[in-house]
């Protein structure tokens, strides 16, 4: 997993609350075995129009969002059912940070074991993003700032983002809890030596 430390990235905007898991990917693309291939399948529904065309009028398809890392959108994004593919589908598009007043609290933890930073900012703090996204007319960048937990554009918008010490090491790191309980394999493997020879304490 690609650690996250900083990420300076253009912003897109996505205007919506309660986005959830089957707007996100829906449901008929969950057949893959593998984490990869869901990148096209992202907001399938919004992105295109019944005849496979691109939908000119989703927020995704305008021309300043292309190429976008970082996605502002509204609260309880990942909400419904727990699909881990939301997730790579967000992760292979291209975004590295997702910034909402608040997450679905299964998605919340599914992007940090994938390295995709959810980053939680006031409601008032992130209509003031949406405002300065549709202002600029164009590209709006934006840095994301893990090890100082702190999201800015460099045109004076500066806030801080709360994340608890283990997500934040393990993202840092790039681990998921897989890779961290490999830490371990010193201790564990000596444990086992006690163990197998009766003197494990």
């Amino acid at each position: 997993m690609e650690p996250f430390v900083r990420s300076v990235g253009k912003a897109a905007a996505l205007p919506r609350a309660n986005v959830d898991t089957d707007q996100i990917v829906p449901k008929q693309f969950l057949k893959r075995l593998e984490r990869t291939g869901f990148g096209p399948s992202l907001f399938h529904d919004w992105r295109y129009r019944p005849d496979g065309a691109p939908n000119p009028d989703f927020e995704l398809n305008r021309p300043e969002a292309h190429g976008a890392t970082v996605l502002v959108t509204g609260a309880n994004f990942g909400c419904g059912s727990s699909r881990e593919h939301a997730v790579w589908a967000l992760a292979e598009y291209g975004f590295r940070a997702i910034v909402a007043p608040s997450f679905a609290d299964i998605f919340f933890a599914n992007c940090c074991q994938n390295g995709l930073l959810p980053v939680r900012l006031l409601a008032r703090e992130v209509d003031e993003l949406l405002r300065r996204c549709r202002a600029a007319g164009g590209e709006y960048w934006l840095t994301v700032d893990l090890e100082q937990q702190r999201v800015e554009d460099g045109a004076g918008f500066s806030a801080p983002f709360p994340m608890d010490p283990y997500r934040r090491e393990m993202l840092l790191r790039g681990l998921d809890e897989i890779g961290r309980t490999l830490l371990e394999e010193p201790r564990i493997a000596e444990y086992e030596r006690h163990r197998a020879a009766g003197t494990a304490p």
